[in-house]
């Protein structure tokens, strides 16, 4: 099905897609409509034009291909699924996602994967190919984050604040992020070639959504970020 949406609300655009029996769609005339595709399985959803807030939030099995920019909280509570986005997204992506992954070309702003968490056996993935904002992995709990800072220009890989109250899950960083400042609850350290195999299949991924070779982008430092389970966030517990 192909439905030009230039003249829709989210609600509409979200029904016509639940009420069809095609599996494939394609939106045309996307102007900033929120939810879309919101909590939908089963779909594979193109998106043409700029995708408003909370794109696939509640997704659960749906994948959403969107060619331009979308806009905050992409993947919010994401269950399953994934998000291709061929451009770049604003903040909040992939909050409190526990499954599912999320790809973007190019730069996400502020807090980029805060509350992210794994459950059972879902392990949710970020993959994003430029930088990030503020609060990078901000109380993430599980699950993995990729930064490869392909575009951006010279800004660093990540601005401030990033991981702040992490206590679950990873954090990729291509980059030896000298001048980043991280919070003491963390360690962080140049990954082992043992280490970026674990990530190998998400780059591979990625460079067959959007171009790339993953040999190259791998062949480079990356700083692995993990929680420092001995010295946890004590803001999250009540004093005796």
């Amino acid at each position: 099905m192909e439905l030009n949406v230039s003249a829709m609300g989210f609600s509409e655009v979200n029904e016509q897609m639940r009420q069809t029996a095609d599996s494939d769609i394609t939106l045309t005339g996307c102007i900033g409509q929120r939810f879309l595709a919101a909590g939908t399985s089963g779909k594979h959803v193109k998106i043409n034009g700029i995708a408003g807030n909370a794109l696939g939030a509640y997704l659960n099995g749906t994948v959403i291909e969107t060619f331009g920019n979308a806009q905050d909280a992409v993947g919010d509570t994401m269950n399953e699924g994934k998000i291709i986005v061929h451009g770049n997204i604003g903040d909040a992506a992939g909050y409190a996602m526990r499954g599912g992954k999320i790809f973007v070309q190019g730069n996400a702003g502020y807090r980029a994967g805060i509350h992210m968490k794994a459950y059972q056996d879902k392990v949710p993935v970020m993959v994003i190919g430029g930088r990030t904002g503020s609060f990078l992995g901000e109380y993430q709990a599980g699950g993995i984050i990729i930064v490869l800072g392909l575009s951006g220009g010279e800004r660093p890989i990540v601005s401030n604040f990033p991981c702040t109250g992490m206590h679950g899950g990873k954090l990729f960083l291509r980059s030896e992020c000298e001048g980043i400042h991280f919070p003491h609850q963390v360690h962080h350290r140049i990954a082992s070639a043992e280490e970026l195999e674990e990530i190998r299949s998400y780059v591979e991924e990625y460079c067959a959504h959007f171009g790339g070779n993953p040999d190259e982008i791998l062949n480079a430092e990356f700083t692995l970020v993990t929680p420092d389970s001995g010295n946890p966030y004590k803001q999250m517990y009540v004093a005796n």
